[in-house]
């Protein structure tokens, strides 16, 4: 049972090499639309009997062939992050057809590149033994079965490597501005911009194909241009958020982290209340609780320490008044060149863990000697202006 207020991702299938595998919820919808739209112009091999019930059998059977081929070309994603050293957090296949999600803050553009290429090159693979398959069969239900997972992967194969976000091959464009400028946020932007680009003639191209193959019906009309119309609305979404995205991270890096880096008193976690208050005197900033080692063990609650009654603070231990902060609070960084990124990693990490976001974030140097703060609302000031 997931834990209340987890997110959900739909329905779990399975785990491969501990990666969860989901089944969206939107998924379905996309399965029905393939069952009604393929079954009902299915002609039976044997009585040429067009659509009924062997009709939207093969609908069915070939909308779990689809499933099963978003799986594996997500699967060759995740497999290929996780080997290069990513940690992989799930694969999902939806109404987009899939995404696997994964961590990129250690990816390099040669990793990031092959990730993304693995896809499309799977879906090919698949379009080449099913079409080996489909000659050798006589006309039937897996011939009918077989030259659709033939069409299919060679479309979505060749159509994921259109180089613009958010198809694979703006994965490959981004990375390669990547590698040239040494800026992945610039890659984002181009990629994201060529996928904006691209999308007005992938989805006149669609339609126009669409109607050279016969469909020139009212109904048929209706559902090429709403096909198009999603597939449009996803590929600019896509793009634009590619957009956004190195945007923002432009920004962030131009904040550097000396500049929304906050002062700090240390206290021993053991010491009485008496000596740290006498010691520190008054603070601007946190006061963090360090062991006997140095290591941060919290940020002390000034307000509850200053409760407590003067004349006890000398058998009052500052271990008392300790908040423990969630896991990810402290980042290591350098003040003097670093940017901020580090920070809004931690931060974004653990946004939904059980203890959630942490406000603010102790910064240490390379050695771990704690340096000073850096909270949310700070973050938000320096990224606004």
């Amino acid at each position: 049972m997931p834990a209340v207020g987890a997110p959900s991702y739909g329905w779990r299938l399975a785990s491969v090499r501990g990666i969860p595998i989901y089944l969206g919820r939107s998924w379905p919808f996309f399965a029905i639309f393939v069952v009604f739209v393929l079954g009902s112009k299915v002609t039976q091999p044997t009585t040429l009997e067009q659509g009924g019930t062997y009709g939207y059998a093969v609908g069915l059977g070939y909308a779990l062939l689809l499933l099963a081929s978003v799986l594996l070309h997500e699967g060759a994603h995740a497999v290929t992050a996780a080997r290069t050293g990513h940690r992989v957090d799930r694969i999902v296949a939806d109404l987009m057809g899939g995404h696997t999600v994964y961590s990129g803050e250690q990816s390099r553009p040669g990793a990031s590149a092959v990730i993304a290429i693995v896809g499309p090159v799977t879906n090919l693979v698949i379009a080449l033994l099913a079409y080996v398959a489909y000659q050798q069969v006589p006309p039937s239900t897996a011939y009918l079965l077989l030259g659709a997972l033939y069409y299919s992967n060679l479309f979505v194969g060749l159509f994921n490597l259109v180089p613009g976000l958010p198809l694979d091959g703006g994965f490959v464009v981004d990375a390669l501005v990547w590698k040239v400028t040494g800026d992945r946020n610039r890659g984002l932007i181009v990629a994201g911009w060529v996928g904006r680009v691209l999308t007005v003639p992938v989805v006149l191209g669609y339609v126009g194909w669409g109607v050279r193959g016969g469909a020139t019906q009212p109904t048929q009309l209706i559902v090429n241009f709403a096909i198009a119309g999603l597939v449009g609305a996803f590929l600019w979404a896509g793009a634009t958020n590619a957009i956004r995205v190195g945007t923002t991270g432009r920004a962030i890096q131009r904040v550097t982290m000396a500049r929304v880096l906050r002062p700090i008193a240390l206290v021993g976690v053991g010491e009485s209340l008496a000596q740290a208050m006498q010691r520190t005197g008054p603070v601007q900033g946190a006061v963090i609780a360090v062991d006997e080692g140095g290591r941060p063990m919290g940020i002390v609650d000034v307000a509850a320490a200053n409760a407590v009654d003067a004349a006890h603070r000398a058998q009052v231990t500052v271990a008392s008044v300790v908040a423990r902060q969630p896991d990810g609070w402290v980042v290591a960084a350098d003040p003097d060149s670093s940017d901020v990124s580090g920070v809004i990693d931690a931060i974004v990490s653990r946004a939904k863990s059980p203890q959630g976001m942490p406000q603010i974030v102790l910064v240490v140097d390379r050695s771990g000697r704690p340096l000073g703060t850096v909270s949310l609302a700070d973050l938000d000031a320096a990224l606004d202006a």
